[in-house]
């Protein structure tokens, strides 16, 4: 099994910058696809970013393009968000997941985070 523990969230003024963590267990961490997710109170839960096993292939969603680093650390079994220029849609609890391969649907991957709530004030 795969757990996932998130960190780093909090308040940011608007322009500012966050990095959230997600610390993973497991024996097998870098056979993972990991991925960002968010959700806004009465909003649907909406793709992030996600990167490949090695870390070689990112892939973002157009609202944080040029904005958001997805990295990893396999051997501190652990992915980053690197969130810069935050504005206030960016609003949201972020949760980290683990999936088989990369890839923009939830459906794509088995284990999430408890989430971390991230607030941007303008």
């Amino acid at each position: 099994q795969v757990q996932l523990v998130e960190s780093g969230g909090g308040l940011v003024q608007a322009g500012g910058s966050l990095r959230l963590s997600c610390a993973a267990s497991g024996r097998t961490f870098s056979t993972y696809a990991m991925g960002w997710f968010r959700q806004a109170p009465g909003k649907e839960r909406e793709f992030v970013a996600c990167v490949s096993r090695s870390g070689g292939s990112t892939y973002y969603a157009d609202s944080v393009k040029g904005r958001f680093t997805i990295s990893r650390d396999n051997a501190k079994n652990t992915v980053y968000l690197q969130m810069n220029s935050l504005k206030s849609e960016d609003t949201a609890v972020y949760y980290c997941a683990s999936g088989r391969t990369v890839g923009s649907s939830e459906r794509a991957y088995d284990y999430w985070g408890q989430g971390t709530q991230v607030t941007v004030s303008s």
